[in-house]
């Protein structure tokens, strides 16, 4: 059976009923209080996206994408999306915003290769976000300002539920807390990178990591990251590489770290074309997305995703993911989650 932690005193707060209920009042408040925050709009996205013009997210470089013909299109192929990371910055275009106005969507993927556990469904549900900025925003102190936004937005909404369920107490620490992937390494160097994670997660309540995708003093990067959305490239203070970053908050049912988002300031014309150079693969320069960034086509912007079903699972006090959203799972994973008082939808 794929990797499951049930921890033995669970009980969930809430019935099934009282969690389908409890969902939509997250996703309406939290949605509400982001685009309010941070000025976007809501637009429409795609399931998917035609393959081959680069327009899809490749997560770390290794992730099939599940793809289909179209019949009525010469048997043109498509790809379910991973992310709209890039389909963002097309749309922005499209609707010439200015800087400091932005887009939010509801993104649903399919993500066929993950390994199935209490974070990680087959399924992906978030809102998929992009900012317009000023190319002298390119900095630090702008992405942390506009993590800072976010993260005031998590405080609100757990006030918000516990507002409507006195039994879900707060939990998050008034602050985040901004650390560097080189500044991680270097005080656990023995550490894994996901073992730094927990580490420092666990001491902060809330963190918000920099910098993922340039190789650390290591020589290996914290995490992967494709070349194409994100600057992971650029040198900041002290050295340091990234204008990126993972928003990360401790969970203490599971005794473990949760993303709740990925997110940064994305490539620039020059930075595209030093990120593809260091992951070798100039080649896609040619492909539509990657040719009307390096054309100065597409607008200068900041922005990620944020998990819709895993922020309802940290609010509602959730121990698998399957309880705040419908997917597939294996046949014993199901059976062990009905046998220890776990609903899955």
């Amino acid at each position: 059976m794929p990797q499951l932690y049930i921890p033995e005193e669970y009980h969930p707060i809430l019935t099934v009923k009282e969690t389908e209920q409890a969902i939509i009042r997250i996703k309406n408040f939290f949605q509400l209080m982001l685009s309010t925050r941070l000025n976007l709009t809501r637009v429409t996205a795609p399931l998917f996206v035609p393959r081959g013009k680069g327009l899809n997210d490749d997560l770390n470089g290794i992730e099939r994408a599940v793809h289909f013909p179209v019949k009525d299109m010469n048997e043109q192929e498509m790809e379910i999306v991973h992310s709209l990371a890039k389909w963002k910055r097309v749309k922005l275009a499209e609707l010439e915003l200015h800087p400091g106005f932005g887009i939010y969507t509801d993104m649903n993927a399919i993500r066929a290769d993950e390994e199935l556990d209490n974070i990680h469904s087959l399924y992906v549900d978030q809102w998929d976000w992009e900012l317009i900025m000023e190319e002298n925003e390119r900095s630090l102190d702008f992405l942390k300002a506009t993590v800072e936004k976010i993260y005031e937005c998590l405080i609100c909404t757990e006030f918000f539920i516990y507002d409507n369920y006195p039994g879900i107490k707060p939990i998050l620490p008034k602050k985040i807390t901004f650390i560097h992937t080189e500044d991680l390494a270097a005080q656990y160097p023995d550490l894994s990178a996901k073992e730094r994670e927990r580490k420092c997660t666990q001491e902060y309540g809330a963190v918000f990591l920099i910098g993922i995708g340039y190789p650390l003093a290591n020589g290996a990067p914290h995490d992967g990251r494709a070349p194409d959305y994100d600057d992971w490239i650029t040198e900041t203070a002290g050295g340091k590489h990234g204008l990126n970053g993972d928003l990360l908050v401790w969970n203490p049912l599971l005794q473990d770290v949760l993303e709740l988002s990925s997110m940064g300031i994305r490539v620039s014309p020059a930075t595209l074309q030093e990120q593809l150079v260091a992951r070798g693969c100039t080649e896609r320069a040619s492909l539509f997305f990657h040719s009307a960034l390096l054309k100065g086509q597409l607008p200068q912007t900041i922005g990620g995703g944020i998990g819709q079903s895993r922020l309802c699972m940290f609010f509602l006090r959730k121990v698998h993911i399957g309880e705040t959203q419908v997917s597939v799972w294996p046949d014993k994973m199901r059976e062990h989650c009905t046998k220890r008082g776990v609903p899955l939808l």
